[in-house]
Formats: structure tokens, C-alpha cells, sequence
């Protein structure tokens, strides 16, 4: 069966580029470009996920032609809207005839664009979501895992709400608190997976001895959030936590504050991951605490130019004047997976490639790639490839601004803490 880019891609051209600098390219058309198609939410109220794309992808390409290397990158804006993300995959599909496409940040991005390649049967590789949302969430059925089925096109690589939660709680451990919690999940993908009764935080704070209060889903860009803050007051919760974006934790947050309510924790997946996020809060953001997917701390080196983690993070903040931020590591280790598979395949050959990503196994700027079924439930060993998590908490600077500080490392020991974790009152 022949999909729409089969019927439109030319036939494979023979000829080779001469393997340089360790990036061998393999048989293509002289001169033509290895074609790459790259999604993320470039506006919209997702777009800090994607403030380190054009860094990114400048130096994926200057590193690339300095290899000798012919590469093409056509990015496209997902706006933040999943509707939005699966027609421009089409587009690149259809019309750009890409080799094959890489999409970051949030299953509202991801899970789209994934489908699509899927149904197309076009190369994809995945990144910034945790792994449940983006598995169970492109199941026909997500409430039944019997019917779950692997996906053949599609690859994804990142952390899972079992690595979260874990780091979340050995944090939460290091504060005298009364082990109530309040969980503030809305009704997208990220909130159902977090607030999931079989696969979320419930079922595992109620192991740990831990309550918790969910005040039940709410509308992304809600502008009041007066009824969830009073049940939270009303439940005692000296702990919050959720995985809100960043507009509607700094509603939620500036409006905890006015009415009262001030826990001792609040660990907050996606809406703290970035400075400007936590610096809008003023010093209302003091010891506020999140996962920490990548630094520039971490203890891992880029595969395509040798960086180390603080040289990415630095050669970002000297190009732009800003922060380092989170999504830089895994944004690099996406078009580094994908300069080592297109080494080891034919570009042309959407099975060749797909075949090279399941194959991986590489060192990262975030760690090792390999879909090789560890750590990962049998059902998903086939398109899930895990990388470390560690837990960080927002320390107000006494010049201004925040620093990031990792404050538990239990789940990845490799990765060094610089300092405890504190309560916020």
C-alpha cells in the first residue's frame, strides 16, 4: 500500500557525499539536500518551549556544513494548537516531502504530529512529553491497555510520570509538610495523564501516605481560580502541584497569594520550567520547585559538535542575552538523533530510516538514546527511550533574578545536586 508521500517522492538517487568530521552521509542525489521537518509551538501560550529553536537549528546547520554535510530544516508553527499541528505535518509531508519530521514540546504538539507520520508511515521523532501522555494518549482506546498497539513510524524519547512523580515526592521528603496535597490538572493531555487514577500521581501518593486534594479538571487560560484555591485552603494542603502552562500558574499563583493561601511546596511540571515564568512572579517565585529535564549542570556532551552541557547552555545566554533554558538540551539532542540515524540510512528510504531510529543507540547532550525497552513497560519498549530526571528548586539571586539549583538526585545519582530543598514559608 503507497502512501500520499510515496506516490509524490522521486525515485532514490544513487551517488554519495564523502564522510566527514564522523557524519557519513549515505547514498543520496548529489547535491540534494537531507530534508528535515521540525514542529514546535512557536507562538501561542506554549511558545517558551520554543524560545531556543533558531539557536538551535543555527548551529545544527553550521555544524552540519562544516561536516560537508547538505542539510535542509523546514520549521513550522504549531501555535500551540493541535489542530494546528497536524495540518502543517501534512504539509510537510506532502509539500515539502520531507525525509522525515521532529517535533518537540507537550502533547498538545507532539501527539499530533506523531499521529500523522504514523497514518503517512513517515520517520518521526519525538521529544518533550512525558512518555504516557504521548503513548497512551494516540491510542484508539487509552482506557483500555489491552488494545494498546506499538506504533511503527513514530519514536519518542523523554521521561515518564512514574520518573516525575518519584522526583516530586523525594523532594517533597526533605520538607516537614502534613503530606496534603492540592493538584491543579487541566483538562489537556498532560493534565489527564498527571490526575490519571491508574497512571497519574494518585495512586502513588496514596502508596507514599500522601492525600490529595483535586479540585477536578479545569479550561486552559482560565482567568479565576478562586474555587480551586478555596478547596485547597479548605483541604489544608501544604503541598501543591500539577502541570499547568505558564500563563495560568502565574494567574494561579499571583491569586493564591492575594487570597491567603500559601503552601509550603509547590512543584509545578511545564508552567516553571523557565526563568522568564518564574521571574514574572517577582519574589513570589522563591523556592518554587519543578522537574529538571536538563541543565547546565549535566554531566553529558553534545555528539554532533562535542559541547558540554555548560558550553550549550553559555553559547545560548552569549547569543541571545537570555537565560539557559530546559528545552535547549533536548531541542539539540532531537537534531542529534537525527544526524546519526540519517548517517546510518538511505534518507530517501522512509523504511531504512525508520529502521535506523529503532537501532539507536547514542550519547546525548541529554544522555543516552537507545530504544532499547529499558525501564519501559512491554507494551511501549518499542517506541519509548527513557532519559534522566532530577528535581530543582528557584532561588531568588540577591542581584535579581533566579538561579535553578537541583536540589535531589535520587533517580540519576550522575547528575549533581547543588544544594536542599527548602520550604517557601
Amino acid at each position: 500500500m503507497f502512501t500520499r508521500r510515496d506516490l509524490l517522492k522521486s525515485a532514490a538517487a544513487t551517488g554519495a557525499l564523502a564522510a566527514t568530521s564522523g557524519l557519513a552521509m549515505p547514498a543520496i542525489a548529489k547535491g540534494a539536500a537531507i530534508k528535515l521537518g521540525y514542529v514546535s509551538p512557536q507562538t501561542g501560550p506554549l511558545a517558551a518551549f520554543a524560545e531556543a529553536d533558531k539557536f538551535i537549528i543555527d548551529g545544527f546547520l553550521a555544524a552540519t556544513k562544516a561536516a560537508g554535510l547538505n542539510y535542509e530544516v523546514v520549521v513550522k508553527d504549531s501555535q500551540s494548537n493541535p489542530n494546528r499541528a497536524a495540518e502543517v505535518t501534512k504539509s510537510l509531508i506532502v509539500d515539502d516531502e520531507v525525509n522525515a519530521v521532529l517535533v518537540a514540546s507537550t502533547p498538545e504538539t507532539t501527539n499530533p504530529v506523531a499521529t500523522t507520520c504514523e497514518a503517512e508511515e513517515v520517520p518521526c521523532i519525538s521529544t518533550m512529553a512525558p512518555w504516557q501522555p504521548w503513548f497512551i494518549g494516540q491510542q484508539a482506546n487509552p482506557g483500555d491497555p489491552n488494545s494498546w498497539k506499538p506504533f511503527n513510524s513514530a519514536f519518542h524519547f523523554f521521561w515518564g510520570l512514574e520518573d516525575v512523580i518519584a522526583v516530586y515526592t523525594n523532594m517533597w521528603s526533605q520538607v516537614a509538610t502534613n503530606k496534603k496535597v492540592g493538584g491543579m490538572f487541566p483538562n489537556d493531555g498532560d493534565g489527564n495523564a498527571w490526575g490519571d487514577k491508574q497512571v497519574g500521581f494518585p495512586p502513588v501518593l496514596d502508596k507514599l501516605g500522601y492525600s490529595l486534594n483535586d479540585p477536578g479538571r479545569y479550561q486552559n487560560l482560565t482567568d479565576d481560580f478562586s474555587a480551586q484555591i478555596n478547596t485547597l485552603k479548605s483541604g489544608q494542603c501544604e503541598i501543591v502541584t500539577g502541570v499547568m502552562i505558564p500563563p495560568d500558574f502565574t494567574t494561579f499563583w499571583n491569586q493564591a497569594q492575594q487570597q491567603g493561601f500559601k503552601p509550603k511546596v509547590a512543584s509545578i511540571g511545564k508552567a516553571i520550567l523557565f526563568p522568564q515564568a518564574v521571574e514574572a512572579l517577582g519574589k513570589n517565585g522563591h523556592n518554587l520547585s519543578s522537574e529538571v529535564w536538563w541543565s547546565a549542570s549535566h554531566p553529558f556532551k553534545s555528539s554532533l559538535t562535542g559541547e558540554s552541557s555548560k558550553d550549550l547552555a553559555m553559547g545560548f545566554t552569549k547569543a541571545t542575552n537570555r537565560p539557559w533554558t530546559q528545552p535547549i538540551g533536548f531541542v539539540h539532542a532531537l537534531f542529534e538523533v537525527a544526524a546519526d540515524v540519517m548517517k546510518r540510512a538511505d534518507p530517501t528510504d522512509s523504511k531504512a530510516v525508520i529502521a535506523a531510529i529503532a537501532a539507536t543507540k547514542l550519547d546525548t547532550i541529554v544522555g543516552k538514546v537507545a530504544w532499547d525497552g529499558a525501564n519501559v513497560p512491554p507494551f511501549a519498549a518499542k517506541n519509548i527511550a527513557k532519559t534522566p530526571l532530577v528535581g530543582g528548586q528557584w532561588r531568588l539571586k540577591d542581584g535579581g533574578g533566579y538561579d535553578l539549583v537541583i536540589v535531589d538526585n535520587r533517580t540519576a545519582p550522575n547528575i549533581p545536586t547543588g544544594g536542599k530543598m527548602e520550604a517557601i514559608v
